[in-house]
Order: C-alpha cells, then sequence, then structure tokens
C-alpha cells in the first residue's frame, strides 16, 4: 500500500488499482503502462515535478504522449520561468522514486496542475507511487484529493 493509495482510501475516494510487471529497460514508463494495462495513452498521465523561478516547486500532470511546456506551467503557477526538478530533489520531497512519482501522498505537498485535457476524460490514469502500479480515477476526483487544478500544459497540434 503506497501514500498514493493511503490518501484515496481515506478521502473516501473511489479508484481502481492497476499493476503491472514494469521493465527496467522500458523508454517511457507512462507508455509502458498504457501498453501493458492495455488502456489507451490519451488516458495515462505522468507526474512531473518542476522548480518555479529557482524557488518553488510545482506538479504537473499531463498525458503521457506528451511533454510539458515550462512556459505553461510557470504561468499557471504565477510565475516566469520553470526547470524539470532534479531527480535528487523530486524524490526527496515526493517521497516517491522518479518513474514512480505519484501526484497523490507526497511527503511535502506541492501546488498540483492537471493539464486541460484531462477535462474531457472521465477516467485517467496516474501513478500509484510506485513502477508497475497505477491508479485509475476521475480527473475531478484527482484534483480534489490533491487541492490541484485544470490549466493548459502541453502544446496542442
Amino acid at each position: 500500500m503506497t501514500p498514493a493509495i493511503k490518501v484515496l482510501q481515506k478521502s473516501k475516494i473511489h479508484f481502481t488499482q492497476h499493476e503491472y510487471d514494469h521493465d527496467p529497460k522500458a523508454e517511457s514508463y507512462g507508455l509502458e503502462a498504457a501498453e501493458k494495462l492495455g488502456v489507451d495513452p490519451k488516458l495515462v498521465f505522468k507526474t512531473l515535478v518542476v522548480q518555479v523561478d529557482a524557488k518553488d516547486y510545482a506538479v504537473a500532470v499531463i498525458p503521457v504522449e506528451h511533454l510539458l511546456n515550462l512556459k505553461l506551467i510557470a504561468k499557471a503557477f504565477g510565475g516566469k520561468k520553470a526547470a524539470m526538478g532534479q531527480i535528487g530533489v523530486v524524490e526527496r520531497i515526493t517521497g516517491y522514486v522518479v518513474g514512480g512519482v505519484s501526484p497523490l501522498g507526497q511527503k511535502k505537498r506541492l501546488k498540483t496542475f492537471l493539464d486541460e485535457s484531462a477535462q474531457k476524460l472521465s477516467t485517467i490514469y496516474v501513478s500509484a507511487g510506485k513502477r508497475g502500479m497505477d491508479i485509475a480515477l476521475s480527473p475531478s476526483d484527482l484534483l480534489v484529493a490533491t487541492g490541484g487544478q485544470f490549466a493548459p500544459l502541453i502544446h496542442v497540434d
């Protein structure tokens, strides 16, 4: 049981837990999850931690097939510039290993933003807090559990 699952249980939020055999050689943890769970990659979201204005940290939850737009996450946070968080810092402040970072149950609660594309979906998959385990839940429930908000975070083709 991960801290992410404990948060959802304590909040009485409906979710389903999905496990798969993680391949340490996988190039993309998110795309691996979609493939092994047999779900459309558009439903699987990755959790990224960014540093905003070299002092604050925030969480961006975006579809696994896309790249984070650093200007958009900085703007959503109310900052000027964002950069990807360093692995050691991310693992220390979240309590999770990279590739298994969940937006839920982090050691330090960070301001969380969910890409606005999730508004069109009834269910999304996010990391449950360890590689090889995802949680399926509604985007609105994820925002309730994280205190997050929707924001545009990716380039749309």
